[in-house]
């Protein structure tokens, strides 16, 4: 059984003291596949240190995370735009809005977002949205950059049935993690009615663990758990859910 983790932060300080073993741990029980968002340049020598050491297993983005759009957001958007010229990517990411934090940088947000969705298209990359509080604002410069060549992942995706739907009409997958397994959650309510082949794992470790980790360190290898939970909601054999999951990965990050 073949599983894929879609969004895994490996560079996290959190895995400082057994980073290795619990990549190793993800890949034995099947997680082959490891796709590292990018947040700023600071990360990035970490993010080529770790693909050095496992370059079957880890896949990179490139990307300015929506959170650290601040002053310096055109010198960063600089550093995104010099490495993709320098090497190959599996996505622009992660990249969107996220106004749960700050408001005040909403504009500059924007702006950032849809440069990148710009770069993601000259270089026929997906891109992998991270959304907090920000559905509109997401649709509106989706709305406005949308075409055959825009597709990507709509991380950790939180929204209701109706956000869904309009995500998935941009050509995207829907990003499935730990939420999922919450009893708060609410997306195990509805997500019965989208199609599984709209469907994507992640965790986004280290956070948002699952049940019954929630609260605990998030890892790699608790995808499994999420593909568990999603075996029971669309009444699957976990295999099943495997096999789509992977392939519908596989189908966004085409060079991996």
């Amino acid at each position: 059984m073949l599983l894929v983790d879609t969004h895994t932060h490996l560079y996290s300080s959190e895995f400082d003291s057994d980073r290795d073993e619990m990549i190793q741990n993800a890949i034995s029980k099947g997680v082959s596949k490891l796709f590292i968002p990018s947040i700023d340049a600071s990360y990035t020598q970490k993010m080529y240190d770790l693909e050095a050491q496992y370059p079957k297993n880890i896949f990179l983005m490139m990307g300015l995370h929506p959170c650290y759009v601040k002053e310096n957001y055109l010198e960063e958007l600089k550093h995104v735009e010099t490495e993709l010229s320098k090497r190959k990517f599996a996505a622009i990411g992660e990249i969107g809005i996220d106004l749960y934090w700050d408001k005040t940088t909403l504009d500059i947000q924007k702006k950032a977002f849809q440069f990148q969705i710009q770069l993601a298209k000259k270089y026929k990359l997906p891109i992998n949205i991270h959304g907090r509080d920000a559905f509109d604002e997401i649709f509106e410069v989706l709305e406005l950059e949308k075409s055959d060549d825009l597709f990507g992942i709509f991380h950790c995706f939180s929204g209701d049935y109706e956000q869904a739907l309009r995500a998935i009409s941009y050509n995207m997958k829907l990003g499935i993690g730990g939420v999922v397994t919450f009893k708060n959650g609410k997306i195990d309510q509805f997500l019965n009615q989208i199609d599984i082949e709209n469907i994507v794992l992640e965790t986004d470790s280290p956070y948002l663990a699952p049940a019954p980790f929630r609260g605990k360190r998030n890892e790699s290898a608790y995808v499994t758990l999420v593909a568990e939970k999603l075996s029971e909601i669309y009444n699957l054999p976990i295999e099943e859910v495997a096999r789509i999951t992977t392939k519908n990965a596989l189908s966004i990050f085409k060079n991996c």
